[in-house]
């Protein structure tokens, strides 16, 4: 059956809100708003303004994990400087949920590539989930959305690690690449697991460069604006922003698609659909 994913070609904070709302979920209990609190340096990312409407409407927790690599959220110390210089704190409750030990460990006995997944351990604090994503470039996964923000995105730093390593998070960098996108998608899915399915997706098509919000020196986005998908389905609605930037005639679409083909990004959608935990196939609903 095709999944539902809602679009709108207004990126406004509130239309962010009404598609949320276009989706009919309800998110019961405790929701962690998981979103990219923006590497500093960065000129791309979402500004806590442009998903306040939101984030107020749902009630939810601003929730992050350390990244694995050098720069200003690589420890807890440094994370919590970043989301104050990036005023998340001034306008919500934040939570790094890796901020201490121990991680907590997902089975995922289905994995292709990995068997288990470790995430930071104030996860089990959340009912369910809004995940707030940021479409755009990647330098290593091609393109991030719904998809990384459930891998990478909710993983500790040392999970972090252990996905880019397929498994040996001491080859972080040297990995099999198609191997660390199948990784993703094996991590995806046991979060996508652990809360059940209390969890909505909403991607932005806004700032959209090659390079990632975790990137201190990125370049500038390289195409126009395309606009707010919203969906129940994390894969469904980055194969929808996928078939938008390949729809798009705007004359720097080649540049984006460059990136997410010389990745093979589309690669971790085709591993997370092997896994059945969502759908390629999907019907696009205009609210405009």
């Amino acid at each position: 059956m095709k999944s539902k994913v809602y679009f709108s070609k207004t990126l406004t904070p509130e239309k962010v809100l009404e598609l949320y709302r276009a989706l009919g979920k309800d998110l019961p209990g405790n929701i962690a708003i998981k979103l990219h609190s923006g590497e500093v340096g960065n000129q791309n990312f979402l500004t806590p303004e442009f998903w306040k409407p939101v984030i107020d409407a749902v009630g939810g927790t601003v929730a992050e994990c350390n990244t694995a690599y050098e720069g200003s959220r690589n420890t807890t110390e440094r994370h919590r400087e970043t989301l104050k210089k990036h005023r998340w704190v001034e306008y919500f409750p934040v939570d790094l949920l890796d901020a201490q030990g121990p991680d907590l460990e997902l089975s995922i006995p289905k994995g292709k590539v990995i068997k288990k997944n470790y995430i930071g351990k104030d996860t089990a604090k959340y009912d369910s989930m809004l995940v707030l994503s940021h479409f755009k470039g990647h330098p290593m996964g091609g393109y991030g959305g719904a998809l990384k923000q459930l891998s990478i995105g909710m993983a500790s730093s040392f999970g972090k690690a252990y996905i880019h390593g397929a498994g040996e998070p001491e080859k972080i960098w040297t990995a099999d690449h198609d191997r660390f996108l199948e990784s993703m998608a094996d991590a995806a899915s046991s979060v996508v697991e652990y809360f059940h399915g209390n969890i909505a997706y909403i991607n932005v098509m806004k700032n959209m460069s090659v390079d990632c919000d975790c990137c201190a020196v990125a370049e500038d986005p390289c195409m126009q604006d395309i606009g707010i998908l919203a969906s129940c389905d994390s894969i469904a609605i980055d194969q929808a922003c996928i078939d938008l930037v390949y729809a798009s005639k705007d004359p720097g679409r080649d540049h984006l698609l460059e990136r997410i083909e010389s990745r093979n990004g589309i690669h971790t959608i085709e591993a997370a659909a092997a896994l059945g935990f969502g759908s390629r196939e999907y019907d696009l609903i205009c609210l405009d």
